[in-house]
């Protein structure tokens, strides 16, 4: 059982050297070698459990790739927030084609069905790795995408312990012509040697040998493990469906090595002494009892149904598994009971929100950006919790059809679009006129109106995660997908249905606001679906559309929830864009903008000036979309 364990998990190894083989051989006809992209983490800086080697094993890890014709992503010590953006930039250029692979050295943990990595922030309490933590199977999908020739890698030096319920782990297997090299099996350690961890130490030097066959590298990387570990570490594979049919069988040729890997290989042909057991996993300071009980009084008087929902996934048959279920039934009932009465008291006020005269829809002018950081006017007051989703009423709502979104409509009017930030995408600041008026949905558009659409053959279907509700917004969409939804609605409701462009997009964000987000310039709790934002969130998808409160023009949700597709192509800065509402558009353009970040995100992208990028074909978890419509 043993030598079959190192066999099967040892054909990462092979693969890679197969790659430097296939470079070596396609230089040697005068043939293009096939693109391969690597992302490359290594997390050492944790506040509680800090590592010695993983930055070391990230570099040296990109740097042997690199030599083998990989285009190389390397990144050390990052954040959630950092962590996300890496890995979503990661699949925006896998989505070009080519072989993919994600190296990540840090802490880690196996939590039921989910592989958790862990940012450095991540720490902190025992609620913290699962709030926190990224979930592997979220990487998995969004490396998926199909391609020509597809083949994803992912090697993980990490532990695979669970600190909650040891015996709480299973590995699921991953999605087609995809492997996952483990560096221990599922609920136990990975160990660290002197200069790297164990598992990397193997694969670095059986990848770097020249001249050897597939055997010969199989038999020294699983030596060099075996030996290491004197037996203790049992490296682990996942292997998806067609993984094996892979075309990259051969091991690197001595040519290649020689000229790409000797320097490396010197480092790394000593056998590494191991200095530390147990050392890459999140180990509690108590017995699996304390622990349990260090987490319950850590979170037993919150008032968030998501510190709850975390023990439950930590402990789902703990000792206070019955009272967890009851705090999050109570906490949500409590919560729906003040905002039904309020929007019986509220009604008449709020409508008028939902509708406001023309002339309170004209933006003022901003401040000189040298003024931007200090409020032109005093922030906002907020509503009262009890008022959350009490705008909901259908004042001035234009329906084209019972299973159309519904819109708003927005007068013309004059505003600065941009921001004097860090991010040179969000610069420079530009007047920007919208001459026509312009409806644009109220809310994005959800599971049931994409359905709809679906149903009337008119849509793919769309999978999404989570059994979602009818009302969740509708994500997993690229922007060829929100392209065929708004040519239906057009054929349907002979309206002229479109995206809305990233200028108009903009100006419905502000809602008449020159502040850094629509509520002020402060980030406040309450105010968007985001993971710093407050209740109502859910890790695993947005909430409902609706369920926070609205801007002042009467629009929900233009912050958070999920990304929204604008009309525009990307461009990296605002140099030289429209001064006006039109689409800023090239021919044969890939990358599409979106707006407003989404649910998973920190409250850093929440501002009314975020823009990103996507590729237009592809579909992405956190991607969605909210509808224009012509006046004319």
């Amino acid at each position: 059982m043993w030598r079959r364990l190192m066999w099967r998990n040892l054909w990462l190894a092979v693969l890679l050297g197969a790659l430097a083989f296939s470079c070596a051989a396609a230089e040697q006809k005068g043939d293009a070698r096939p693109r391969r992209l690597a992302l490359v983490i290594g997390n050492a800086s944790y506040e509680d459990h800090s590592l010695t080697n993983a930055t070391r094993d990230a570099a040296a890890t990109g740097e042997l790739l690199s030599r083998l014709g990989f285009e190389v992503m390397t990144y050390s010590n990052l954040d959630r927030a950092r962590m996300n953006e890496a890995v979503h930039e990661f699949n925006r250029r896998l989505a070009a084609g080519g072989v993919g692979l994600l190296y990540f050295a840090g802490h880690a943990m196996q939590v039921g069905k989910s592989t958790l990595l862990l940012p450095v922030d991540a720490q902190g309490s025992p609620a913290a790795p699962i709030t926190q933590g990224i979930d592997l199977n979220g990487i998995l999908a969004g490396m998926s995408v199909p391609r020509s020739d597809q083949l994803n890698l992912v090697v993980l030096d990490t532990c695979l312990n669970n600190p909650y319920d040891p015996a709480n782990v299973s590995i699921v297997q991953p999605p087609s012509r995809t492997i996952v090299a483990y560096a221990t099996a599922p609920g136990t350690y990975a160990a660290d040697g002197t200069r790297h961890g164990a598992y990397t130490a193997a694969l670095l030097r059986a990848i770097a040998q020249p001249g050897r066959n597939m055997e010969g590298v199989l038999d020294d990387a699983a030596r060099f493990v075996s030996h290491a570990t004197e037996g203790r570490q049992v490296p682990w594979i996942a292997e998806g469906p067609a993984a094996a049919a892979s075309e990259f069988q051969f091991a690197p040729s001595a040519a290649q090595a020689s000229d790409s890997g000797n320097d490396h290989s010197r480092s790394t042909t000593a056998t590494e002494t191991v200095v530390a057991f147990q050392s890459r996993g999140i180990l509690p300071k108590d017995s699996n009892e304390q622990y349990e009980l260090t987490f319950w009084e850590s979170i037993k008087d919150s008032t968030y149904p998501s510190d709850y929902e975390a023990y439950l996934k930590a402990y789902p048959n703990g000792r206070f598994a019955t009272l967890a279920h009851a705090r999050i039934d109570r906490l949500r009932a409590s919560a729906a009971a003040p905002k039904a009465q309020s929007q019986t008291q509220t009604q008449p006020e709020h409508a008028r929100a939902a509708a406001p005269p023309a002339s309170s829809l004209m933006a003022p002018p901003a401040p000189a950006p040298a003024e931007k950081s200090v409020a032109a006017s005093p922030p906002p007051t907020p509503a009262s919790k009890p008022a959350l989703k009490t705008a909901a009423s259908t004042a001035g709502e234009i329906k084209d059809c019972a299973t159309c979104p519904a819109l708003v409509a927005l007068p013309g009017g004059t505003f600065e679009m941009g921001s004097n930030s860090d991010d040179p995408a969000e610069r420079p600041v530009h007047r920007v006129s919208i001459g026509q008026p312009f409806a644009i949905g109220k809310y994005e558009v959800t599971v049931e109106q994409w359905n709809a659409c679906a149903d009337a053959s008119g849509c793919p279907r769309i999978d999404i995660e989570g059994n979602p509700s009818k009302s969740t917004p509708v994500h997993n969409l690229s922007w060829d997908d929100a392209q065929v939804y708004v040519k239906w609605l057009s054929k349907t409701t002979g309206k002229t249905y479109r995206l809305p462009t990233e200028a108009e997009w903009e100006y419905a964000a502000r809602g008449g606001t020159t502040t850094t987000y629509w509520w002020g310039n402060e980030m406040r709790k309450g105010y968007a679906d985001c993971k710093d934002c407050g209740e109502p969130w859910r890790k695993d998808s947005p909430v409902n559309v609706g369920s926070f409160m609205p801007n002042p023009f009467g629009l929900f949700d233009m912050n958070g929830s999920v990304w929204e597709w604008v009309a525009d192509c990307w461009h990296s800065s605002y140099k030289g864009a429209p001064a006006d509402a039109r689409v800023w558009d090239e021919a044969g353009c890939p990358m599409r903008v979106i707006r407003g970040g989404s649910w998973p995100d920190g409250g850093a992208y929440m501002q009314s000036s975020t823009r990103f990028k996507y590729s237009a074909s592809v579909r992405q978890s956190q991607n969605g979309l909210r509808v224009a419509r012509d006046m004319k």
